[in-house]
Order: structure tokens, then sequence, then C-alpha cells
């Protein structure tokens, strides 16, 4: 009777880690594993076969920004750039984290080992005698999850992605930090022309104002003209400090993105435009998601999300796990090293989620969110790409055909300057027409100096839209 009645309780447990099984499998077998990365093979993005705007020819195909423009000093500042300013160090450092938290996943894939000692101290008593006594014990532990879902596979490959994601992002990250510190070379050297542009204007006008002065002491000039001279001159003055402030912003602003203290130190003077003979090949819009770094790394920010679904979904099931231990233990100390491992111990374990409020299905639904987020940020940067390569190309042919006719303009402006200030000193035309004539030419010639800096910068930005690399 007491053997069936253990028989009995035995085959009821049995009986309920039966049922208990049976629902827990039925509540996953109703849980489909979510996926992002499906839908970006099944993306509606229609890519043309060719870019909107046609590029423009040049004389000088080159491979990537370092060789864009012939100019040493630029090229030093790029360098000085990329090996010491502090957004780079960030980013390398980003990088070296996610290769640790490589290791960091792969280390759940094999069993851990740890080692424990103690020692206690005792009294007993029993009726009027007592007793003390000390134990000691060291014991060796091993534990090791078995991963038969692909559970923590899935987090290795989750790590590896994102760190993936890591070395596009920092490619992407010295790429832009080097078309800013070419584009911030140019700023400084359009405000250094501009500044130097300003002491010219200021000169010619108070070589005008000393003209209309001596007409004036002369008894005939008018002290109108005089005033609009000297208005003229005062304001070119105001300019000049205008311009000498903008200049030492953009040599500060260089300064900082080569990681140096922010002096306000000039360029040379003498410098001219680099040539922008050199240009990079288009190519066709399906180059341009191998190309760009930080396509490549919203792709790989997909796989990992993805990789985190099933990361989720698997935490669904159960875990198997072995656990074992080994050790000594003695009332003395020496006692422990005198016989290895007299005390061990094995145990296989399995544990499955039944009932957790909803957890695990909800980290689930927010894994799968954050995949939705991923392909809709991958799809973001595509089109902010295309966008961006149709910007620049379109810049380049507006930009060329600006400058071809301000260049006309400026030949006529100075042209013109010339006759009329001949003209004054003859008394044929009034002060009015000289001053507005040497405002236009120099007017011209300060947007000739804004169209070049603008059209050296999109060259820059166009390589990088491109995804020339360095």
């Amino acid at each position: 009777m007491k053997s069936f009645l253990i028989l009995n309780r035995g085959a009821t447990w049995c009986l309920v880690i039966t049922f208990g099984l049976a629902v827990f499998l039925l509540m996953v077998g109703c849980v489909n594993k979510p996926t992002a990365w499906s839908k970006i093979r099944n993306a509606t993005l229609v890519i043309p076969k060719r870019y909107g705007t046609t590029p423009p020819p040049v004389p000088e195909v080159t491979q990537g920004l370092l060789t864009l423009f012939a100019d040493d000093r630029l090229r030093q500042f790029v360098d000085h750039a990329l090996s010491h300013n502090p957004d780079l160090h960030a980013s390398a450092a980003r990088l070296e984290e996610a290769g640790f938290n490589i290791r960091k996943a792969y280390a759940s894939t094999i069993p851990s080992l740890s080692a424990n000692g103690g020692g206690s101290r005792s009294q007993m008593l029993l009726g009027g005698a007592s007793s003390r006594g000390n134990r000691f014990s060291l014991a060796l532990d091993t534990q090791w999850e078995i991963d038969v879902w692909g559970r923590i596979r899935a987090g290795v490959a989750a790590a590896s992605r994102d760190r993936s994601a890591a070395i596009s992002d920092d490619a992407s990250a010295r790429q832009s930090m080097a078309a800013q510190t070419m584009q911030a070379y140019f700023d400084q050297l359009a405000a250094e022309k501009r500044m130097l542009l300003s002491r010219r204007r200021l000169a010619s006008f108070q070589k005008s104002y000393q003209l209309v002065n001596r007409r004036f002491e002369a008894g005939t000039g008018d002290l109108g003209e005089l005033d609009l001279a000297l208005t003229d001159v005062e304001n070119t003055r105001a300019q000049l400090s205008r311009r000498r402030d903008a200049r030492d912003q953009a040599a500060r602003r260089l300064a900082v993105l080569t990681g140096r203290y922010p002096n306000a130190s000039p360029s040379s003077s003498s410098r001219s435009w680099p040539s922008l003979r050199r240009g990079v090949r288009a190519g066709i819009p399906s180059d341009l998601l191998m190309r760009r770094p930080d396509i490549d790394a919203a792709y790989q920010r997909i796989r990992a999300a993805d990789s985190r679904v099933t990361v989720a979904h698997r935490d669904l099931y159960p875990r198997f796990s072995l656990t074992a231990s080994a050790g000594n233990q003695s009332a003395t100390l020496k006692g422990i090293t005198d016989s290895p491992f007299n005390v061990w111990s094995m145990t296989g374990g399995l544990v499955a989620p039944l009932l957790d409020g909803g957890r695990r299905r909800a980290e689930l639904g927010a894994a799968n969110a954050r995949a939705k987020q991923a392909l809709a940020a991958y799809q973001s940067t595509v089109l902010n790409a295309f966008r961006e390569v149709e910007n620049a190309l379109g810049s380049e042919q507006y930009l060329r055909r600006q400058e071809q006719s301000t260049r006309k303009a400026l030949t006529a402006a100075r042209s013109a300057e010339a006759r009329i200030r001949r003209n004054y000193e003859s008394g044929l035309v009034e002060i009015l027409t000289l001053l507005d004539t040497q405002r236009r030419s120099f007017d011209t010639e300060e947007s000739l100096i804004d169209i070049q800096s603008i059209r050296s910068k999109n060259r820059v930005t166009l390589a990088l839209a491109l995804g020339t690399g360095l």
C-alpha cells in the first residue's frame, strides 16, 4: 500500500510536469518570431539607373578626399585633424567598446568556473557537556547553460553586427571630419580674402574722399559730395572690423577641428584658391549603397536589431543548464589539501517560464519595435544620401555658370570704374556716379570670392556624398 502511494504520488508529479510543459509549448507555439529583416528585401524604394542631374565633366578624376585638391597646407590641416580631433578619439573608443561587447556576449557560450572557500566555528551543548569544532571548505564550481535554441548565439551575432556598425560609423566620422576641416579651411581663406578686399575698398574710398576734398578746398566741389565720400569711408572702416572678426572666428573653428587651442592665427594673404581641375566620378545610384559608410552602419543596425528579436523570442523557451561542484571539507586547514575532492556534485537543470506577467512577450514586442525603427532609419539614411548627391551635382553646374558670369561682370565693373574715375577728374560726371561704380566693382569682387568658396566646399560635399573615402 505504501509503495502504491509512493508510485501514485510520483505519477501525479509526472502528470503535473507533463501538463506544465504542454501548456508552455502551446503558449510558445502561438508566438511567431517577428522580423524586420525580410522587409528590407521587399523595400518599395525605386533606385534609378542614373542620377537626375548630369555629373559635370572634370579634367582629372581622383579617388578620395585627400587627393581632391593639390594643396599641401590643406593636406596638413586634414592630417592633423584626423590624428588629434577629440571627436574622432571618442569614435575610436566606441569602436573599442563594441569589440569588448562581443567578448562579453561570447563569454556566455562557454562554462564558467569559480572558486569559493569558507570557514566556521561552532559550539554544541548536550546535557552538561559542550563541544566546539571548526569546519573549513574549499570548492570549485562550474556552470554552463546549454544553448539549445540559439538564444546566446543570437546575442553574439547582435554584438558582432554592432561592431560592424561601429566600424562603419568610425569610417564615416573620419570622412566627415576631413570634409569639415577642408571646408573650414576654405571658410578661413575666404574670410581672409574678404578682409583684404575691405582694406583695398577702404583705400579706394579714401582716395576718392581726398579727390573730392581737394575739389572742395579749391571751391569747385560741394559739401554734400564730401559728406557722401566720407560716409563710404567710415562704412568701409566698420566693414573692415567685421571682416577681421569673421576671419578670426574662422581661424578659431579650424584650430578646434584640428585639435589645437582656438588661436586666431591668420592665414597667408598670398594664398590662392586651389584648382578645381580634380573631381570624383559619380557612378550610378546603386553604387552609393555600397560606398557610403553611414548606409552600411544603418544596414548593420538592422541586422543587429533582428538578432535581438531572436534573443527575445528564444527567451520564451526553456533554459537548460549543467552545474558541477567539487571540493573538500575538513576540521583543519591542513586537512583540506590532504585528500582532493572528497565532496562533489553534478546537477542538470531546466527552467521554463510559465507566468511572468507578460514581461517576456513585452520584451519581444519592444525588440520588434526597435527593429522597425532601425529599418526606418536605414530607409531615411538612403534617401538623404541620394538627396545630398543630387543637390551637390546640381550645385556643381550652377556654381560653375555663376563663376563664369561673375568673372565677366567683374572685368566690366573694373573697366567702368577706371573710365568713370577719369571722367570725374575731368569734371564730366558727379561723385555719386564714381562712388556707385566703386561699390559695384568691389561688391562684384566679393561675390566672386563667395562663389569660389562655395564651389570649393561643394566639391568636397560632392566627394563626401558619393562615399569616395579618404
